[in-house]
């Protein structure tokens, strides 16, 4: 039998069962568009860090606390190693090295506007904000350093917090009063939008508040989240760690042979310890998505097991017509193959409008890219041929006279 006439009796044979192939593609279907979506979605939220990271500058970097260690091993979580304002004080008035330090605190608080409620993170910071991190400013002025000083009750919001209040435009909110933990401050700047690059993580759902007024007002702590140092070169950067590291050993009272209850991080450390994170998770997102591939193919198998119990008695006609035993293969095989491409084509189609769905009713930023597509395509066709050889060898294997006789 020719190869063009077994493809046309494999597809005969789908079509004359129509809702039962349909039926049957449904798991490869949800399958590979949940693979196609959540790889979209890990390596959409990947780029988008990566872009952030990399916009930060090469020459910049973070100090953040780190964990006690002592005799017993690292300490409980209460007694967390931390940074306050004097470790802050103390690099900039011992550093020699760099351009800029701009400490932070941050905690999540209830910000009312009106009679509108929502909850943002609310950060404490310099007034060099702004250069270090490079933001900028849609509307209105950042604080000053004597503003910083005096404990003003000033706010810069960022865009996404102007949305949550109800508001279309960044001007609307210029001059108007909110109430943070029960204090009024005066909104006088609009951040511009960075773009939410994960969706647990939004830069531009925050507040800015001077930090001394975080300290003593707003938060009530002396302990800060990170101190960002701005170095000079990215030649320094070497230098400029080692510099800071002895500061803040001196700052802490470090005996020789202690390690560090602290870190210092540039900007390649955070790109290369998020991609490793990222590619796992996203790897994992896939592998559970894949799952459903899996199961897809033991429904194929075991449709297709059922389809050669029923037509036991045409495939002795055709093996007494003279059909050889790879012809009958090659036809129930290429059935499970068409039901695995048809329903890997059309996840393709669910899971890129998944993640375009995702992308603009969310922001989360997503990417669909041409090695998933057919990494996903590919491995539906695996499925098909893996899941439709059993049942293609048992009809194969049929004997034509038992065949015929059957009822």
């Amino acid at each position: 039998m020719l190869i063009g006439e077994i493809f046309r009796v494999a597809l005969g044979a789908l079509r004359a069962n129509k809702l039962r192939s349909l039926l049957t593609m449904l798991g490869i279907v949800i399958g590979v568009g949940s693979v196609i979506a959540m790889i979209a979605l890990g390596t959409g939220a990947q780029q988008a860090v990566k872009d952030r990271i990399t916009a930060l500058g090469t020459t910049l970097l973070t100090v953040s606390p780190g964990q006690m260690f002592g005799r017993g091993g690292i300490s409980s979580m209460d007694d967390r190693a931390k940074l306050v304002m004097k470790d802050a004080t103390a690099l900039e008035e011992r550093g020699t090295l760099f351009l800029a330090v701009q400490p932070e605190m941050s905690r999540n608080m209830q910000v009312q506007y009106m009679n509108k409620n929502t909850n943002t993170s609310i950060t404490g910071t310099t007034a060099n904000y702004l250069t270090v991190r490079k933001y900028e400013l849609q509307a209105g002025r950042m604080f000053s350093s004597q503003e910083d000083n005096a404990k003003a009750r000033l706010a810069v919001v960022g865009p996404e917090v102007v949305k949550n209040m109800g508001l279309e435009s960044p001007f609307a909110i210029l001059d108007e009063p909110i109430r943070i933990r029960g204090i009024q401050f005066t909104v006088i700047g609009v951040l511009k939008s960075k773009g939410q690059s994960q969706p647990w993580m939004n830069p531009d759902d925050q507040i800015l508040i001077p930090l001394n007024t975080a300290r003593f007002r707003v938060i009530g702590s002396d302990r800060i989240r990170s101190v960002s140092v701005l170095a000079k070169s990215e030649e320094q950067i070497p230098e400029t760690m080692a510099e800071n590291q002895k500061i803040l050993r001196r700052e802490h009272k470090l005996r020789q042979g202690r390690p560090d209850d602290f870190s210092i991080r540039n900007q390649s450390d955070f790109l290369s310890t998020f991609a490793e994170t990222t590619v796992v998770f996203t790897y994992l997102l896939a592998g559970i998505a894949a799952v459903s591939l899996v199961v897809g193919g033991i429904g194929i198998m075991n449709i297709m097991l059922v389809s050669v119990t029923e037509r036991t008695r045409e495939i002795g006609v055709r093996k007494a017509l003279g059909a050889t035993r790879f012809n009958i293969l090659f036809q129930f095989l290429i059935e499970a193959v068409v039901l695995c491409l048809m329903g890997g084509f059309i996840g393709i189609l669910l899971g890129g409008g998944a993640a375009t769905w995702l992308s603009s009713a969310f922001q989360w930023n997503t990417q669909i890219s041409t090695q998933s597509i057919m990494l996903a395509f590919g491995f539906s066709a695996l499925v098909g041929i893996v899941f439709g050889v059993w049942p293609a060898r048992r009809a194969a294997k049929l004997d034509p006279i038992s065949a015929l006789r059957y009822e």
